[in-house]
């Protein structure tokens, strides 16, 4: 199946092998948790005690697959994966002991798309490793070696994942226990120059959809630019000199001025025109003084009004404080409560 082989049905674990192979079939019922029982319903094994649930080296399989209405019992964080009988057209693959340690793996190269296999039965074809590898992902390539080991290549790096849990694996062709038909599976990350030519790609695109991404970012944040001077022409100089007879138009053409005396536009041809231009800015001088003093006397009337406002807040603070000092005397204080005269002698303090 294509996640591996994981989610097979009672049937298809039952049926699936042939009837001439009693050690097979024994190890499909004992991954059941069954006692395994021939065509007949005898015991194949009289000695086998269900409540162990396993034989030496075969761990059950997990009672959650379809077919199998078993509520499994919890199982701790520390156990390993249960691996299953995985079949194939032309072979089958038996589960390595789960008392072993797991096999060992190199360090995983970035952009890891890449296995190798070692320990593939003599006898074993390009077809059957495509048959085993492919229910793990789309297979691009593979490499066989006319030793037992291969380089297998794949679409996407998550399915290498997937070709690890086979590592461990004993792989039998059809139902022959020929040495050259059967072998154990070790899987493992493989270097491959495409794989780290495909990630390196893929950093350095990403590193330029950052750049990129700040590049916007600093964009929107940055102050708009100021629009740009025009260059100085007769015609021009006549649309700033009569700007600069505008008040409201005074602060644009002054801007342009300076921009073209700074630029070097005054020369002996053009002299008489600037002249006037300075001269035009020159008269802007009393209606700015004019202006200036209009806003400091704005600014003393406020200051006045301030003063008058904020005198008869301080005169209604001292009728109030004297109001509390009079309810303090003994004549009133007397007829207040506890909590009252407290509640006065608080408020006194903050208004003082």
């Amino acid at each position: 199946s294509a996640d591996g082989g994981r989610n097979l049905s009672l049937d298809s674990i039952l049926m699936g092998l042939p009837m001439s192979d009693p050690a097979a079939w024994t190890t499909a019922m004992n991954n059941l948790g069954m006692a395994p029982m021939g065509m007949t319903g005898q015991p194949l094994l009289p000695d086998f005690d269900p409540a162990l649930g396993m034989m030496t080296g075969i761990p059950p399989i997990n009672p959650m697959m379809p077919g199998l209405g078993i509520v499994p019992p919890p199982i701790p964080p520390d156990m390993p994966a249960v691996k299953e009988i995985i079949h194939c057209k032309s072979c089958t693959l038996f589960p390595p002991n789960p008392h072993l340690p797991p096999p060992a793996t190199r360090e995983r190269p970035p952009g890891c798309k890449t296995v190798f296999v070692g320990g593939l039965p003599e006898n074993g074809t390009e077809q059957i490793i495509m048959e085993v590898f492919e229910q793990c992902g789309e297979v691009i390539a593979i490499r066989k070696s006319k030793k037992n080991f291969c380089h297998i290549r794949f679409a996407e790096e998550f399915m290498v994942d997937k070709a690890l849990y086979l590592s461990g694996y004993r792989i039998r062709l059809g139902s022959s226990t020929d040495k050259k038909d059967t072998g154990r599976l070790h899987v493992d990350f493989a270097q491959a120059r495409d794989d780290l030519y495909e990630w390196e790609c893929k950093q350095r695109m990403l590193a330029r959809e950052e750049r990129h991404r700040r590049r916007l970012e600093e964009e929107r944040f940055r102050p708009p630019s100021p629009p740009p001077v025009v260059h100085y022409s007769d015609h021009e100089c006549s649309v700033v000199a009569e700007k600069l007879k505008d008040d409201t138009k005074f602060l644009e053409a002054i801007q342009t001025l300076l921009t073209w005396i700074e630029r070097g536009e005054v020369n002996r041809r053009t002299a008489n025109n600037f002249y006037s231009m300075i001269q035009s800015a020159n008269s802007h001088i009393r209606r700015l003084v004019n202006e200036k003093a209009a806003h400091e006397k704005e600014m003393e009337e406020a200051k006045e009004k301030f003063k008058l406002a904020l005198s008869g807040i301080l005169v209604q603070f001292e009728q109030i404080v004297a109001v509390y000092h009079s309810a303090s005397k003994q004549k009133a204080w007397d007829h207040f409560t506890k909590a009252q005269r407290k509640n006065i002698s608080v408020w006194c303090k903050q208004a003082e």
